[in-house]
């Protein structure tokens, strides 16, 4: 199914990030996750809705029964994976695993095989570089108060296009669901 949809979805300018498929009787749910370095807008998403539902519709060999089809952001709680998920998620406060430690701190620049990660002391903030290898586990937390703006300058702010942390803005997990039926 990926295959179907990858080239599309790359001519748009995103990234296919996961692509689940869930049956449930006579009726399946298809959820593809889709991002890119600056964000994905809700216009955006309602595009490529679309252009996945005429794509699925073509296929005689997806079947004859009804799908329900959603293409989705990824949320926050999606591991920190590939290099483009670090850049994406520059300026954000993660929880990073180590063999022996978990740092929790603002993500930074990403240079090579590393990402400098701002972490919070009681002198003020201090860059630490920690190499993408060494890491077993990392997620974006959830931050409800905005962030320290050292702190955030030090990471080097917020991508263009991106949700800063504390944003009442909701745009981070904008969804579009789409009826439709292999013809």
């Amino acid at each position: 199914m990926t295959e179907l949809i990858s080239d599309l979805v790359q001519r748009q300018g995103y990234d296919v990030e996961d692509v689940a498929v869930t049956l449930a009787g006579k009726h399946s749910a298809v959820r593809i996750m889709v991002d890119s370095d600056a964000g994905l807008e809700l216009d955006a998403v309602a595009n490529l809705s679309h252009e996945i539902s005429e794509v699925f519709d073509s296929v005689s060999d997806f079947g004859e029964s009804p799908y329900t089809l959603e293409v989705t952001s990824p949320g926050i709680d999606r591991p920190l994976t590939h290099e483009r998920h670090w850049r994406r998620a520059r300026g954000r406060k993660a929880r990073i695993d180590l063999a022996h430690e978990t740092v929790v701190g603002r993500i930074g620049a990403l240079d090579g095989d590393s990402v400098a990660v701002v972490i919070g002391s009681r002198t003020g903030p201090d860059v630490r570089r920690i190499a993408l290898p060494d890491i077993q586990k990392a997620v974006v937390q959830v931050e409800f108060s905005k962030p320290d703006p050292r702190e955030l300058e030090l990471a080097g702010g917020i991508p263009e296009g991106r949700v800063a942390p504390a944003d009442a803005d909701a745009s981070e997990d904008e969804e579009v669901v789409v009826e439709g039926l292999d013809k």
